[in-house]
């Protein structure tokens, strides 16, 4: 189960992570979160950074430790990680990775409402989709083939994991498609006569979600 957290916000850790290499002013954390992608990682809002920032140094997660001035710029803090702020970074990594949570997504939402659209034009949606995934999941294996000659492996896990996440989508939708055009899928013939015979919305299912 989650923990509680004094700063819940994800862009928190990402500040935890880079604070761990050495201390910096906020400025070099967002520049550094911004080279090392940390944006396509998690949900990233920077208008709240600076919030965030003196939430964190709040609750001892952070401290500052000097003010710097780089010509006519404004003074700057730099603010280091805490003993605090170092468990806490721990703790949050050990949590993510051993615990499922609630992860939606655009495509499930989707999936949700397909009884919107005419079987045909799913078949037709579908088949888009999956070309796509089979493009990026092509560019992006060579792109991470790559990587692998210089970088090691263990900071290019995730890129990994996101991969194989769309790759497994991929053979999903595959899956659905050839029982889409056999004619296997279950209900489908009253899916098809719904539309032809000019019904609408959303969800022909009572009680929405079939997992519930």
């Amino acid at each position: 189960m989650a923990q509680q957290r004094k700063v819940g916000n994800l862009l928190a850790l990402a500040v935890l992570s880079v604070l761990a290499q050495r201390p910096m002013h906020p400025y070099e954390i967002a520049t550094t979160l911004r080279a090392w992608g940390k944006d396509q990682d998690m949900e990233i809002k920077w208008g709240s950074f600076y919030t965030v920032v003196r939430n964190m140094d709040r609750h001892g997660l952070i401290a500052a430790v000097q003010s710097v001035r780089e010509g006519r710029r404004p003074e700057r803090t730099v603010y280091r990680l805490t003993d605090a702020g170092r468990a806490e970074l721990v703790d949050w990594a050990r949590e993510l990775v051993s615990t499922p949570g609630p992860e939606q997504s655009r495509f499930r939402a989707g999936l949700s409402v397909l009884a919107a659209l005419h079987p045909d034009e799913a078949v037709t949606l579908l088949r888009q989709r999956l070309a796509l995934l089979e493009d990026g999941v092509r560019a992006g294996r060579a792109a991470l083939a790559e990587h692998l000659r210089t970088v090691p492996r263990l900071f290019l896990v995730e890129s990994d994991y996101d991969l194989t996440v769309k790759e497994a989508e991929a053979a999903w939708i595959r899956a659905l498609l050839a029982e889409l055009t056999s004619g296997s899928y279950p209900g489908l013939a009253e899916w098809r006569a719904f539309h032809e015979s000019g019904g609408g919305g959303t969800d022909a299912r009572e009680g929405g979600d079939a997992t519930q």
